[in-house]
């Protein structure tokens, strides 16, 4: 007797919510915490189907779940893997906890008990915890951001500074090389100039023209080699500052090229003929100052190691949209293993180390070209000539 009215105790005492459900799922029994949690007054659960505290949107599933328990019953928790909820009197939900317990009455009847606990308190707690953990990880993510952000600009600082020191180095080198290569080319020109010019004044006073205009001649050679020297120089320096642009102009080629060949063949030497030709359209749309200089630097270099009575073909096609122009001589040429390196700055062949120059024309030509958005190629044959060929889009 004490046994079942302790039982009976724990029951009508206990926190947690308890029904008791027979086969068809109709509630038999409920505690006054399942009365309570589920907004029911004494005795209104009595009679009811349990579906009737399950949300709507479950109550079928529900059913479906109550009819398999009951072909095989046995002690366990509802819901394992998936959220569980209960519906009070007035329609509202809230998140439980449910375990069941099978047993069966002296007379035979089989009953379900049912452990109800309400884990709104949980639930929040938790959410409030997944909400905090999503805070902190968005802000480590921020601030993993900012300081991936920091590493990259420190990164990108670190290049800038090395391209800096590199440039810096470039120059420093370009500098120390000039002034060695400088030192060298200027000795010459300047000691001719020195000579010549003692000499033009000692044949000036015995009226001997011919020979004071060889020497006059001499100098102004002299002059033009300095002349090229700082002219090179000066390009290197403003193209290592970004100083140099392509202002791309329209203009007439096949005059331009026939005021080269002039320009050229004044300079030409013993014998040399300077021979230019244009097909196709005559204008063209190029930065001609940047032209210039390249044509002029070509033709000069032809001039130079070619020799007496030779001929210097300067030729250029403009058709379907593409502009050709050739530099042609019958000169020294370039070796296999020079041409490797023939637009490298301060670059020589060993075949032209007896004819005064920087090594810095050819680097500054495929600059300019670059410059233009054109392309240089070449083709040599050592002791045969040497071809030159610029190619542009218009």
């Amino acid at each position: 007797m004490e046994s079942k009215e302790g039982i009976e105790a724990l029951f009508l005492f206990a926190t947690e919510g308890i029904l008791v459900t027979d086969e068809r799922g109709e509630i038999v029994r409920a505690n006054p915490s399942a009365e309570k949690l589920f907004g029911y007054d004494r005795g209104d659960l009595i009679g009811k189907k349990v579906e009737a505290l399950v949300p709507r949107k479950y109550s079928k599933m529900h059913e479906g779940h109550r009819s398999h328990f009951n072909e095989d019953p046995h002690a366990r928790r509802m819901g394992i893997g998936r959220d569980l909820y209960g519906m009070r009197r007035d329609g509202s939900e809230f998140p439980v906890e449910i375990s069941l317990s099978p047993y069966s009455s002296p007379e035979g009847k089989k009953h379900t008990i049912a452990f109800i606990v309400d884990i709104t308190q949980r639930k929040q707690a938790e959410e409030k915890l997944k909400n905090y953990s999503a805070e902190l990880e968005k802000q480590v993510k921020n601030r993993t951001m900012i300081l991936q952000e920091a590493i990259d600009e420190l990164e990108k600082t670190k290049m800038e500074l090395n391209q800096s020191l590199e440039k810096e180095r470039e120059l420093s080198d370009l500098k120390s090389r000039f002034v060695s290569m400088a030192s060298h080319e200027f000795r010459t020109p300047l000691a001719t100039i020195m000579s010549s010019l003692s000499l033009v004044t000692k044949y000036g006073e015995v009226n001997e023209k011919e020979k004071q205009n060889k020497h006059i001649t001499r100098i102004k050679s002299s002059i033009n080699s300095l002349t090229d020297i700082l002219n090179d120089f000066l390009s290197v320096s403003k193209l290592e500052e970004g100083k140099v642009v392509n202002d791309a102009e329209p203009f007439n080629m096949k005059t331009f090229l026939s005021e080269l060949a002039n320009e050229m063949q004044a300079l030409a030497k013993g014998g040399q003929k300077i021979i230019q030709s244009h097909s196709g359209n005559e204008m063209v749309t190029l930065d001609k100052k940047l032209l210039k200089n390249v044509m002029f630097n070509l033709s000069t270099n032809a001039i130079k190691f070619s020799g007496d009575d030779t001929q210097i073909e300067i030729t250029s096609v403009n058709k379907n949209g593409k502009l050709k122009i050739s530099v042609r001589d019958k000169g020294i040429g370039i070796s296999k293993t020079d041409q490797e390196h023939l637009f490298e700055r301060f670059f020589r062949g060993r075949n032209a180390t007896y004819i005064q120059g920087t090594g810095l024309g050819l680097n500054i030509v495929a600059k300019y070209i670059e410059l233009m958005d054109g392309t240089i190629e070449f083709e040599s044959v050592e002791n045969e000539g040497t071809t030159f060929t610029l190619l542009f889009r218009q």
